[in-house]
């Protein structure tokens, strides 16, 4: 212990703990907007990159497909699995079938040619000039960020301080608790990227990730206004947001208890089963000191700096080579579904009952919002401006929130990371939330109206 609780490894905890706390979880003003350190920075990226992003994004998106087709076809046998080429290009052919598709997407969309449908400004459209730059310039930087809040000791400490929190409530670790702040201050997307960060490392159970990526994975605070503001019901953010964090917390409370996330296995990415023992705290040691003995041996083994940035250099172009060539092509098919077809309308009938029975006005109207959540958050807001009655306008903006599975980002992310979750899953999942929260927020719209 003496050779591990030395000023050296003490520093190392926490100097890069603290700036890792600070870029994701510090709030603060941008553009008049609450954000973060992190989400600044990809926003200024973003503007630097206003007039070229959608071609470096669909050079992106094409590259990850030839590179893909190139390596899962040709090399499989001559590339080492433990490389960098076989964790950004080496797929199975279903996974190659989607980034193909994304990249076919994105050229459709690019040039405006082929069917409306797929470079529609609410479909391909919106994917390709509206998210991807976003998402580009912040897988950029969360990627080559994230280290300072997994390699560093950071996730020991705060594990061991919220163990007793987040283990009775939600049977979690307690450094899940990193993922829920990050999300709920900054962005959805970066507590996906933390979440499949640490599967990949061995710090979460199957189950645990495919709880987390689909429990706390929470919509941003600043992307809440937006909704909010869409529905003109700005006025009222902070009922509607009380709104929102009770029926989260309920649903937090009660899906991951639900199949098919009950159902997952509580092993590692590997197979290996977890020591229960391995992060129980002794009854006769203090939370806190061992909590920063855990984190200081965990800062001992960092050698090199080279090391930790070469760690989010790997994140990040994981970020972009994977994530968004699947958020392109899985996202523009549940566009097109939403927009064109009438799948949505008939998905939403079985909704008018329990509306009806909610005492919510407008049931009928409001129905087709309630499913249309999944293809994009954003819809079910647009589809619900036009309703006269307050309450409906609250309820459906309050409910695409704590829904928080949507195909366009979150989901297609999902889908894109190694988070043991399918298109089944998110579906049945993304059902027992509104199920789950629709009473919740009925409730106190009852009450605020």
């Amino acid at each position: 212990m003496k050779e591990i609780n030395t000023t050296r490894n003490k520093l190392m905890f926490i100097l890069p703990s603290m700036l890792g706390l600070l870029l994701f979880l510090f709030p603060l003003q941008y553009d008049g907007q609450a954000s973060i350190p992190v989400a600044a920075l990809a926003k200024m990226l973003q503007k630097l990159m206003t007039n070229f992003a959608a071609e470096a994004i669909c050079l992106l998106i094409i590259i990850s497909a030839l590179m893909s087709a190139f390596v899962s076809i040709f090399q499989r046998k001559n590339i080492q699995p433990e490389s960098m080429l076989a964790s950004l290009f080496l797929v199975t052919p279903i996974w190659l079938v989607i980034r193909c598709l994304g990249a076919g997407f994105a050229v459709l969309v690019y040039f405006k040619i082929g069917s409306a449908m797929i470079w529609n400004e609410n479909t391909g459209g919106l994917l390709l000039h509206d998210l991807m730059p976003i998402l580009f310039a912040m897988f950029i930087f969360a990627g080559l960020l994230l280290p300072l809040l997994l390699n560093f000791g950071l996730l020991e400490f705060v594990g061991t301080l919220f163990s007793k929190v987040m283990r009775p409530l939600f049977n979690l670790p307690g450094r899940s608790a990193i993922d829920c702040t990050t999300s709920w201050l900054g962005d959805g997307t970066v507590g996906v990227l933390l979440t499949n960060k640490q599967y990949e490392q061995k710090i979460y159970t199957q189950k645990e990730a495919a709880v987390v990526g689909t429990t706390f994975s929470a919509v941003s605070i600043t992307f809440s206004l937006i909704v909010i503001a869409e529905v003109g019901l700005a006025h009222m953010f902070l009922p509607f947001y009380f709104a929102v964090c009770l029926a989260g917390f309920v649903a937090a409370l009660v899906v991951p208890r639900l199949p098919p996330l009950v159902f997952k296995k509580d092993a590692y990415i590997d197979g290996t089963l977890p020591d229960p023992d391995a992060h129980k705290i002794p009854d006769n040691e203090n939370v806190f000191r061992y909590g920063y003995r855990a984190a200081v041996t965990r800062a001992a083994q960092i050698k090199t700096f080279s090391s930790v940035l070469a760690d989010g250099v790997k994140n990040a172009l994981e970020m972009l080579f994977i994530v968004i060539p699947v958020v392109m092509g899985i996202g523009t098919i549940a566009l097109v579904c939403a927009e064109f077809t009438p799948i949505f309308d008939y998905l939403g009938k079985p909704f008018v009952p329990y509306l009806e029975l909610l005492q919510i006005p407008e049931a009928a109207t409001a129905a087709k919002s309630v499913v249309i959540g999944f293809a994009d958050m954003f819809l079910p807001s647009i589809l619900i401006a036009g309703v006269e009655s307050e309450m409906t306008r609250f309820t459906i903006a309050a409910l695409s929130i704590s829904q928080l599975i949507y195909l366009s980002e979150v989901g297609a992310m999902l889908l894109g990371t190694k988070i043991p979750v399918n298109i089944l899953d998110l579906f049945v999942i993304f059902i027992l939330r509104t199920l789950v929260t629709l009473p919740v927020i009925a409730l106190v719209a009852h009450v605020v109206y």
